[in-house]
């Protein structure tokens, strides 16, 4: 039985954190190299006010990157926390929080499934006293804002001693499930009782809350490490048979984690949209004439074994919101380059284009000369105006929307969101 009632009215990894992505966020930026024959993308066209349209902030609960700012606070700090993030987006006239309730294999609610989540009280499987998820939904919805909970498939810590994790976790009961790579523990995704129970556990949220999507981020098989290797032979020699390779085998288990995922949502609550916030480059054209027209150093087709423009193509998901994390005019993996090429791909399959936004790259004084004017996302909102298909925006991260370093956020609400809209349902 679910908590709460669906609402009857209509209103995200980096994903995820510069902090925790470390290279993974920017590693277009760092390993690629500038294509050096700009293509000039559309400019952007007028706004229509009363555009429906998705305006998202990502709430980060991993490392307690955004929220709560620290383990071990009482309930009480921890729920005016939350509030404040809500009434931040509010205030902003954004319409959407992503929430992250499964950071690492682990839960921000009651889950059977799994212990409760480390950051919020520094001991992994302790009873917080509240229900984060639970409050989430019902403070959003009360605000207006739709809540869409962001899970992270695979991840199971970030370390490598398993005797650091809680005594009941999964991962402890079923050590055969993990594999150590690059400093962090990661369920096997070539398994098939892995990717039963990953959905088991993610579902059990979708049927107790009334929450409107299902979001993941850009983890499937970890980003590449250099020198390391990622110990799925035992599995590929079980299950691989008939693949031509070991990247096929691979992307075959990703697909199938996302097309069970949708079709299980779907069979449960139909209402429940599933998202899913890919790393920007599917691939670049130099690999295949169907990509972008990009050099990134990350392919998610060829690196991650996710194919994302696939899923779009066979409608596997209701919106992709990729991590288009790079300024106008970047070389190597232009915004004016990929906005375009993501708005083809989506074009025709009834799938919601969202652009992710690098917001805690503004006033970064590690970032380059683009990301210190603070009209440069404003500039992004503006030029993806001019592509139909795109239907809003998420910003990475909470905390950066708070803290707004050099305004840059404040110029997008001033420039584009004067009033609130609604979703794109």
């Amino acid at each position: 039985m679910r908590q709460m009632d669906r609402r009857k009215f209509v209103t995200g990894a980096a994903g995820t954190v510069a902090a925790v992505l470390g290279s993974a966020a920017v590693a277009g930026d760092a390993a690629a190299v500038p294509r050096g024959d700009g293509r000039p993308g559309r400019p952007g066209g007028p706004r229509d006010a009363l555009r429906r349209e998705l305006r998202g902030m990502w709430v980060a609960t991993v490392a307690n990157v955004d929220w709560p700012s620290k383990p071990g606070l009482s309930a009480a700090a921890q729920r005016a926390g939350l509030i404040a993030y809500l009434d931040e987006a509010v205030a902003r006239r954004l319409n959407a929080v992503v929430l992250q309730v499964r950071p690492s294999a682990d839960a921000l609610w009651p889950s059977p499934y799994e212990p409760w989540a480390a950051c919020l009280t520094g001991v992994q499987g302790k009873d917080p006293g509240w229900d984060p998820l639970g409050t989430a939904v019902e403070e959003a919805h009360s605000r207006g804002l739709e809540l869409h909970a962001w899970f992270n498939p695979y991840r199971v810590a970030n370390h490598t001693d398993p005797s650091r994790l809680s005594a009941s976790h999964p991962a402890r009961l079923h050590p055969e499930w993990v594999l150590p790579y690059g400093g962090k523990l990661y369920y096997n995704p070539g398994l098939p009782e892995v990717r039963a129970f990953v959905q088991d556990a993610m579902l059990d949220a979708v049927r107790r809350y009334d929450i409107d999507a299902v979001h993941w981020d850009d983890y499937f098989y970890p980003y590449p490490v250099a020198g390391q290797t990622f110990a799925d032979g035992a599995a590929y020699a079980q299950y691989g048979a008939g693949f031509p390779d070991r990247a096929a085998w691979r992307r075959a288990n990703t697909d199938m984690l996302v097309r069970e995922m949708s079709e299980r949502i779907k069979a449960l609550e139909p209402a429940v949209q599933f998202g899913i916030s890919p790393f920007g480059v599917w691939r670049n054209a130099s690999t295949d004439p169907l990509g972008s027209r990009t050099e990134a150093g990350v392919q998610t087709y060829d690196d991650l074994y996710a194919d994302t423009r696939g899923w779009v193509k066979k409608g596997w998901i209701d919106y992709i919101c990729p991590q288009l994390y790079w300024n106008i005019g970047f070389a190597a993996a232009d915004y004016a380059t990929l906005v375009p090429w993501w708005s083809e791909a989506v074009r025709g399959t009834g799938v919601d284009l969202f652009i992710g936004e690098a917001l805690y790259k503004a006033g970064d004084p590690a970032q380059s000369e683009a990301w210190q004017d603070p009209a440069e996302l404003s500039r992004h909102v503006d030029f993806a105006a001019g592509y139909d298909q795109v239907r809003g925006h998420a910003y990475f991260s909470g905390k950066s929307v708070v803290a707004d370093r050099i305004g840059a956020m404040d110029r997008v609400v001033a420039d584009h969101y004067r009033t609130r809209a609604r979703p794109p349902r």
